[in-house]
């Protein structure tokens, strides 16, 4: 089990890409958008091959609708799908709040989230 990436809610998502090209050398992904909810994103790697952030960007949404920028969520990667719906069930059984899923995201991930004991966001993916 390892943290997989930690994901940012970004104003301005192409400038904030090229900071972290720029001065801590990550590579990114191709852009992924969802034109149903305006959504974008991006998967920046850096050079330990490890870790990941995803920078995340949404059409027509002020911070005081649904977002706050800045830090959105942590991934755990769990190995497999399978390790995916058992934590699901053991987390929703031991009481704490299942936000969504699991199910496959438009972007491949199959994921499960919850709310850590504070209501951080914590994501169980593959």
């Amino acid at each position: 089990m390892r943290i997989e990436h930690v994901a940012i809610w970004t104003k301005d998502i192409e400038k904030f890409k090229s900071f972290y090209e720029k001065y801590f050398e990550a590579t990114s992904s191709e852009l992924y958008h969802n034109p149903t909810k305006g959504f974008y994103s991006y998967f920046l790697s850096f050079p330990d091959g490890e870790t990941r952030m995803e920078i995340m960007n949404q059409d027509n949404v002020a911070e005081s609708d649904s977002i706050t920028y800045g830090y959105a969520h942590i991934a755990m990667a769990l190995g497999s799908e399978k390790a995916v719906d058992e934590m699901t069930e053991r987390l929703s059984n031991d009481g704490y709040k299942h936000t969504n899923g699991p199910r496959t995201t438009g972007d491949g991930y199959y994921e499960s989230v919850f709310e850590d004991p504070e209501g951080n966001v914590l994501e169980l993916t593959v």
